[in-house]
């Protein structure tokens, strides 16, 4: 067996005009976040670990902000497809381990939820995926309220 581990880091400043979508749950009575797809910020810092870990890359190669065809998609898309590739190259995943930085919202309400979906679209057990909400401490541009940081980490594996 190899054993890899990858990370992923994303962040998105909120933006009043738009919907909250974490981890492909839309979060209700919240501002959302400003980017090109749905700008779900767990998704992508999944992603980016998924292809870490894999050697496949990063999102912006696999779905570049230049391409309109991703104009306003939803992240569960983006993530079908990187599985798809995924479990091509034969990766297996062993555990993600996820940290959502932001003030609000609180996430405790949402985790199951979220995690649920998650290993639904990735095909996985519930307990494969942990989703914990962090505060910064009322430090920095999270602490300001003024978007979401995630940083995640994952375990997979591939037989030789």
């Amino acid at each position: 067996m190899i054993y890899r581990v990858g990370n992923g880091f994303d962040v998105h400043k909120f933006d009043e005009t738009r919907d909250l979508y974490l981890g492909g749950i839309k979060i209700e009575n919240h501002p959302g976040l400003a980017g090109h797809s749905d700008a779900d910020v767990l998704i992508h810092a999944i992603i980016d670990s998924l292809l870490g870990a894999s050697g496949l890359g990063d999102i912006g190669e696999f779905f570049p902000d230049s391409d309109e065809k991703y104009r306003g998609i939803s992240s569960v898309i983006l993530l079908e497809e990187v599985m798809k590739k995924f479990y091509e190259e034969l990766w297996q995943i062993e555990n993600i381990d996820a940290v959502v930085i932001c003030e609000t919202p609180k996430l405790l309400k949402y985790r199951e939820h979220i995690r649920a979906n998650l290993a639904t679209v990735m095909k996985i057990n519930t307990d494969q995926i942990m989703v914990k909400g962090k505060t910064s401490e009322k430090l920095g541009f999270t602490g300001r309220g003024e978007g979401i940081a995630v940083t995640v980490t994952t375990l997979c594996r591939r037989e030789k």
